[in-house]
């Protein structure tokens, strides 16, 4: 084990997203770096033996999608689903590694293990409310959160069918699939766990002209974010790191 039971992975190309995304996970989930490593899958591939030297890995959003033709995307991106691909089954095999897959993340884990992914579920960026399910009343870290709650997502593509066996967890009207658990250890939120207001409307600086939103309602986009409460989602975090990451 290393000195670290938490692992970071980055599958965002923007340096400064990526660093502003690993400091929004550890404070989500009361951490330090000393607690949470990082490791950048976009400039670097997963390193051996990185699947037993930690007890639970957190994953974050990317402007790459899973639904996108293989022939336009690069090698770094098809290396980066596939060294995620390898976390994921992980995972679900329930053994030891705990993970997190959110955003872009969910849509590598459905892929895998036989959902469907779709370009029919997006939302733009800013805030939603996402409601619990039946299910999630005896899982153990979504029955603590409020039966409805708001979040913050941003994404072009969606889980259209659950993949065998998953657990749904949430959802909402846009996007019917906002969270799923696999097994007893691979969880997956469509939305942002991560995230503050306040980093989510710097988030929406970096992908300005990314097509998340139409640029020139950034202001009213981010005052209608700025005035959310938003709580739940980084007590999912915090309570998965409770569970998954801390030391016996």
């Amino acid at each position: 084990m290393t000195s670290a039971d938490l692992l970071y992975l980055c599958a965002r190309p923007q340096e400064a997203a990526a660093e502003a995304e690993y400091a929004s996970f550890r404070e989500a989930m009361g951490v330090g770096p000393e607690r949470m490593h990082r490791h950048d899958l976009v400039r670097s591939p997963l390193p051996d033996g990185a699947l037993d030297a930690y007890r639970a890995v957190v994953v974050g959003g990317s402007p790459f999608n899973v639904v996108d033709p293989e022939s336009t995307k690069t090698d770094v991106q098809r290396r980066v689903e596939r060294d995620l691909e390898r976390v994921a089954a992980a995972a679900a095999e329930g053994d030891g590694l705990a993970a997190m897959f959110t955003c872009y993340g969910i849509s590598v884990v459905t892929r895998l293990l036989g959902g469907e992914v779709s370009r029919g579920f997006p939302e733009d960026a800013g805030p939603t409310t996402v409601t619990v399910t039946a299910a999630a009343q005896d899982d153990p870290l979504f029955a603590a959160l409020d039966p409805a709650f708001a979040a913050l997502t941003g994404h072009k593509e969606g889980t259209a069918a659950l993949p065998p066996g998953a657990v749904h967890l949430a959802a909402n009207e846009a996007c019917p699939v906002q969270a799923y658990r696999v097994g007893d250890r691979l969880y997956t939120t469509q939305f942002h766990p991560e995230l503050t207001p306040r980093a989510f409307t710097e988030r929406m600086q970096v992908y300005r002209n990314d097509g998340y939103y139409d640029a020139r309602d950034y202001d009213v986009i981010a005052a209608r974010v700025l005035a959310t409460p938003v709580s739940e989602p980084a007590r999912l975090l915090a309570a998965f790191g409770a569970r998954f990451g801390a030391a016996a």
